[in-house]
């Protein structure tokens, strides 16, 4: 993966687009990594593998239900108790 700076992005535009074609393109913001410029076909293969739903509660399948109801809280998370008052 290449990596360039948002600057050089906004410069080289074109070029970068050309290459995202081929392979990602990192691109940093202040020394940090901000962006990565994929192709459209790499986006929409990638998101084919995601199967994710925000569902509320009361929509989730019994099973899921009763897994939530039967799991206990370890007890080395008692030291958060405090966190909920």
């Amino acid at each position: 993966m290449v990596t360039i700076t948002a600057a050089e992005l906004q410069n080289h535009f074109g070029r970068y687009r050309d290459l995202a074609q081929k392979e990602a393109v990192s691109v940093t913001h202040h020394g940090r990594e901000s962006v990565v410029l994929l192709s459209a076909d790499e986006y929409k293969r990638l998101k084919s593998y995601d199967d994710r739903q925000a569902l509320y509660p009361w929509e989730l399948p019994d099973d899921i239900l009763g897994a939530l109801e039967a799991a206990e809280v370890p007890a080395e998370a008692a030291q958060f108790n405090h966190e909920y008052r």
